[in-house]
């Protein structure tokens, strides 16, 4: 008996071995917050890129004297280059030109989408407060995205990711599409 109690006094001021015991114990916790942190930047880098995006085709289409369906057409290609690295299948964009009459109705005068239908001509929109006055006319993005995180760790299901950008023309009052 009394080698029994020599061995766990021996056993009890014996140290060796702690530190594998703790990393063996904090490793997979520290790994999990790891894996964590870099799916949510993902995530966030995706929300950034699809505000970017709705910014970027709002601008460019807002900077022109008149359009063409093939310069929206291009215009929309921009906005997928924006968004990689991020796969771009589920990637829907749509441009439109609303006009505020002088009885304050916003009504499209032209729509074009890309993976998204477009908005049709004469239907009213509703616009955020003091975006434009009656008489003016404001080109409006819309963008949506919807995110799969690669990893599946933190954010098991998609995220839908959705932008509206409103600008007003820069060059011309209203910017017909021909």
């Amino acid at each position: 008996m009394s080698g029994f109690i020599k061995f766990l006094r021996r056993l009890r001021r014996d140290h060796r071995g702690v530190s594998a015991i703790e990393f063996a114990m904090l490793a997979p916790v520290l790994i999990a917050f790891y894996l964590g942190l870099a799916e949510m930047s993902q995530g966030l880098m995706a929300q950034r890129r699809v505000e970017h995006t709705a910014s970027a085709i709002c601008d460019l289409t807002a900077q022109a004297r008149s359009l063409k369906t093939a310069d929206l057409t291009d215009t929309f290609l921009v906005g997928k280059l924006i968004l990689s690295p991020f796969q771009t299948t589920t990637l829907s964009q749509r441009l439109s030109s609303v006009t505020v009459s002088s009885t304050g109705v916003a009504k499209v005068d032209w729509s074009q989408g890309s993976n998204m239908s477009a908005r049709g001509v004469g239907s009213t929109v509703s616009l955020p407060a003091n975006v434009v006055t009656n008489g003016q006319s404001v080109i409006m993005s819309e963008v949506s995205y919807v995110y799969t995180s690669p990893v599946n760790y933190i954010l098991k299901s998609p995220i839908t990711f959705t932008q509206t950008y409103y600008l007003r023309p820069r060059v011309v009052d209203q910017i017909p599409l021909s």
